[in-house]
């Protein structure tokens, strides 16, 4: 019987189990992981970017937990020797229309209280000389790091602390009665906890059914693929490279990412997926597909993208689109320059109206605390996120 049981070993689990021990030292936690290693999904899979927050809505939870995480993830990191590079962003305008539209994000950067720098098109050149552009917005609290490293120092203090992890526990069944939650998982054990916090991720939707949770909503997975550059393109760029986001389509486009490791990315696209963690090349999942084609909201969402979805699905066969797109603002990039790297998954909640739900939502039960949606820039967030998680537990 434990205190509390927290499902997902992801960032946001992690960073949960982390700072719930250090508020509630004597209590029992234990972190559940269906995989044989933490992070082995989107906190895995991603650009590695600590945003800024200065696309979202002024306000929002996004808003106001990601300005939090930029400093609490810097914090961290040099607390715990992990890994950063504090290096900027330049968000690049390469016509009239995108100048239009970075102006907006300028004035957004205001609202949230995001001090930036609008630069014309010599102070762009001086910043960037490899990236064409009629004008940007520098960003100098942007960063990257490798939130995987994070996540596993997040554990690791949790495990001083006195907490539990078990990984390879995949959960089966979840049963809420008056007094308790009982899990049980793949193997056949029966665990009880007196409150549950699940930070599933993909599997989000499903653990709340699994409860019996009554929700509007599904996850709906989008493949993200990257390319890496040549090595010999590694000084190409001296910050990260981002063009100016279409309002219409909720993805940021293909940018220009360096890693910490000294290597440059370069996406994610966004593939409608049809299978939830389909990293390889078949991409394909019957119950994952079933499940998605069956739900309303799925071909509603379908419906309201579908051109930009062609377009990405024919940018991903034809490299030379993929390419086109990156060559707007850096032309030196060519085709032998792109070599494979990894591919991501990213969750997108839709409910049934075909509605994506842009936002943080987390669903509450006597004795438990779902995370059904967490969208980017939630590794930057994860510590706020965290820590608003423990304080609505413990003020229950």
């Amino acid at each position: 019987m434990y205190d509390y049981i927290i499902i997902g070993g992801g960032i946001i689990g992690a960073s949960t189990a982390w700072q719930l021990k250090q508020k509630k030292p004597k209590t029992s936690i234990l972190l559940l992981e269906k995989e044989q290693e933490l992070a082995q999904h989107q906190t895995g899979r991603n650009s590695g970017v600590i945003h800024s927050g200065i696309y979202y809505t002024p306000g929002s939870l996004k808003a106001k937990f990601c300005k939090k995480g930029v400093e609490d993830t810097i914090s961290f990191c040099k607390e715990h020797n992990v890994a950063f590079d504090q290096c900027g962003k330049l968000i690049v305008a390469t016509n009239s229309l995108e100048y239009i539209r970075l102006l907006e994000i300028y004035e957004r950067a205001d609202k949230n209280g995001l001090q930036v720098e609008l630069l014309d098109k010599k102070m762009l050149k001086d910043k960037e000389p490899n990236i064409e552009g009629s004008g940007a917005i520098f960003i100098n609290t942007t960063g990257i790091v490798d939130y995987s490293d994070m996540t596993k120092k997040m554990a690791a203090i949790f495990s001083r602390l006195g907490g539990e992890t078990r990984k390879n526990s995949k959960v089966t069944k979840i049963k809420e009665v008056k007094n308790k939650v009982d899990i049980t998982l793949a193997d056949g054990t029966i665990l009880e906890t007196n409150y549950l916090i699940v930070c599933a991720g993909l599997m989000a939707d499903r653990l709340a059914i699994m409860q019996g949770i009554d929700i509007n909503f599904r996850v709906i997975p989008y493949r993200g693929e990257y390319y890496q550059l040549s090595s010999d393109k590694n000084k190409i760029v001296n910050h990260l490279i981002y063009p100016v986001p279409d309002p219409k389509v909720p993805f940021l486009g293909i940018h220009l990412t360096k890693m910490i490791d000294g290597s440059i990315t370069v996406g994610p696209n966004a593939l409608q997926g049809y299978k939830r963690e389909g990293y390889g090349k078949l991409n394909f999942n019957l119950v994952d597909t079933l499940e998605m084609i069956l739900f309303i909201g799925f071909w509603r969402v379908l419906k309201k993208n579908f051109k930009s979805g062609l377009l990405e699905l024919w940018n991903s066969i034809w490299k030379r689109g993929y390419l086109k797109q990156i060559n707007k603002y850096c032309p030196s990039i060519t085709l032998k320059d792109l070599k494979p790297h990894q591919t991501g998954v990213r969750a997108m909640t839709v409910d049934s109206n075909g509605e994506l739900i842009d936002d943080f939502l987390i669903i509450n039960t006597h004795r438990s605390l779902h995370v059904c949606n967490a969208p980017s820039p939630a590794a930057t967030s994860a510590i706020p996120i965290g820590n608003y998680i423990c304080d609505k537990i413990l003020s229950n």
